[in-house]
């Protein structure tokens, strides 16, 4: 049985997120706080003076907003030249003479994101935030730092007020839906990326990402018809095809199954992925001979992909084709160095050419593998079988 693990989930959702990144940053860059901005829209609040200031540091408020405009067109020159550092420290230069304007703040938080220091980012944007609190821009830039930070539950409180702020954003639900599904809140998730479908009905990715949550929750039914409707919008999409082909196989039906793979590597067949699935159904359907092409296809694509590799070894062994299965876990002991049940396997084919010395070698290996994993099962499985070969 195949599983889709949740790891698969969000590497779906990294995959759909990537795409959205530079759509993502475009936002920020339009909505977030340049200097440009400030200078060209004449944004420059009015300076407070304090009374009790002695007269040599005095500023009027003319000084003060010329001093202002003059840090902000330094920090801007500064950040069109990659300079983000300086231009951050010239802003926060520039929030000593006017800390109540919140555009200030986020282009602080905007370069801190440039930078990838989404903690600090996330500070500054937290100013913003609460200078103008029913800018859903600010918090969806919040929510995005916080996450990008590692903090979930705080990206999700964030989203969910940019939200309520502005419920026609569907960046704010495929936010929501990647914290969610950080969390293990796999509800949370589907119904965020259901909001997604009410603005986008004609969605194809979203139906896509729904089926591949619902398939890690282990509802293949559920599962089948949201990626039915991924397929039928978007029929040339082959990631939506195998996942189809993932449902199916989790439902039972392995001919519907077999269909939608077939279909996905006829429309990307430079997909490792999609021929890796088709040789574990073909494997499943005792079909050994396509399961052994088809993961051979996979290897061509992916000569590293230990799994297809493994997978042709079990096969040769199952059929006590012992050389072919030499040959197999000899490379699979190449690309996976560290897993024991290669060098097990292996001297298991060894034994059955009866190369005696070989197989005692390999299967010492594996139980000296076995003990570093803290794995006394095959620990014993290993001694026992070298105590038949001595």
């Amino acid at each position: 049985m195949i599983i889709c693990s949740r790891s698969q989930a969000l590497a779906f959702v990294t995959e759909k997120l990537h795409q959205l990144k530079q759509r993502k940053l475009a936002v920020l860059k339009q909505t977030l706080f340049f200097a440009s901005s400030l200078l060209l829209t004449g944004l420059v609040t009015s300076i407070p003076v304090k009374a009790q200031v002695s007269p040599p540091l005095l500023l009027s408020q003319e000084q003060a907003n010329a001093q202002l405009n003059q840090l902000l067109r330094r920090g801007r020159e500064l950040a069109d030249a990659g300079d983000y550092g300086g231009a951050i420290a010239i802003y926060q230069q520039a929030t000593s003479l006017d800390g109540r304007n919140a555009k200030i703040f986020s282009g602080i938080g905007y370069l801190q994101t440039r930078q990838g220091n989404f903690r600090d980012a996330a500070r500054a944007y937290q100013q913003a935030a609460a200078l103008d609190p029913n800018n859903p821009e600010f918090h969806y830039a919040l929510a995005y730092s916080l996450a990008s930070a590692g903090d979930n539950s705080g990206a999700a409180s964030a989203y969910r007020r940019a939200i309520q702020l502005n419920g026609k954003n569907v960046n704010y639900y495929y936010g929501l839906g990647a914290v969610l599904l950080r969390e293990e809140d796999y509800e949370g998730a589907i119904a965020a990326y259901r909001q997604v479908l009410n603005l986008e009905p004609r969605n194809a990715s979203v139906y896509e990402l729904i089926g591949q949550v619902l398939l890690d929750r282990d509802r293949p039914q559920e599962a089948v018809k949201a990626l039915q409707q991924a397929v039928t919008l978007a029929p040339r999409q082959s990631s939506a095809q195998m996942r189809l082909g993932l449902a199916w196989m989790r439902q039972g039906n392995k001919t519907a199954a077999l269909d939608a793979f077939e279909k996905a590597a006829q429309l990307d067949p430079n997909s490792a992925q999609v021929f890796l699935q088709m040789g574990k159904l073909l494997q499943a359907q005792t079909d050994l001979s396509g399961a052994v092409e088809a993961f051979e296809r996979a290897i061509a694509l992916q000569p590293n992909s230990v799994e297809a590799q493994a997978a042709i070894g079990e096969i040769y062994l199952s059929q006590e084709n012992y050389i072919e299965a030499i040959v197999a876990y000899r490379r699979l002991t190449e690309i996976a160095p560290q897993d024991p049940k290669a060098y097990y396997n292996l001297g298991l084919a060894l034994k059955g050419r009866d190369r005696t010395t070989e197989a005692i070698a390999a299967i010492e290996k594996a139980r000296d593998l076995y003990k570093r994993q803290g794995n006394s099962q095959g620990v014993r499985q290993a001694e026992s079988l070298l105590r038949e070969l001595k």
